[in-house]
């Protein structure tokens, strides 16, 4: 099974601003562009699984006829810190996420092993219903990079050292229980 994981095009929001769960707008020339490399990039039989915020379902619905939403595929929820700029967020609440955001959890939010929970609960199932299909996830980074720590085997303390850029994606191949990445955030 091959499966890829693209990361949402760039979006509408100031540059410092916390996002994760938020529902914001995607930059909709940078999404034209996505969907047009893409177009050719991708196997034309695929099952596609997306976030069901709309920077990735935008993506997603414009890959295939029917797109499987699900909520585990939705970005660390970051709570009281939604839309604000990480510059106004309490010191005293940013410190210790900052020192071990694996497992602090935010303020009315979740933290990255939470979010890893989820997405390694999210990938067992998905591996079991499309053993030999070919996969697209149309995903967020923080969800991309929980899911090559699982497959690399990497602490999660080190997620960050993978870079995951906008309308980037990565290809992993999936063969009875056995993972490997073929390329990581590959950019157009």
């Amino acid at each position: 099974m091959d499966i890829y994981l693209i990361r949402h095009s760039e979006v509408e929001t100031d540059k410092g601003i916390c996002y994760g769960q938020s529902d914001v707008d995607v930059n909709a020339s940078l999404l034209s562009a996505t969907i047009e490399h893409l177009a050719d990039f991708l196997p034309k039989r695929k099952v596609v699984y997306s976030s069901p915020l709309k920077r990735c379902a935008l993506l997603a619905e414009s890959l295939a006829d029917e797109v499987y939403f699900d909520d585990y595929l939705k970005e660390m929820d970051f709570g009281n810190w939604e839309l604000k700029a990480w510059s106004d967020i309490d010191k005293d609440e940013l410190d210790p996420w900052m020192e071990d955001f694996v497992n602090v959890q935010v303020s009315g939010g979740e933290s990255f092993v939470q979010l890893h929970q989820r997405v390694t609960t999210f990938m067992e199932e998905m591996t079991n219903e499309c053993e030999r299909e070919n996969v697209v996830i149309v995903t967020h980074a923080g969800v991309i990079r929980s899911i090559l720590c699982e497959v690399l085997q990497i602490p999660l303390k080190n997620a960050f050292k993978l870079t995951i850029d906008y309308s980037s994606v990565s290809k992993l191949k999936y063969n009875k229980g056995y993972w490997s990445v073929e390329f990581c955030n590959h950019k157009f």
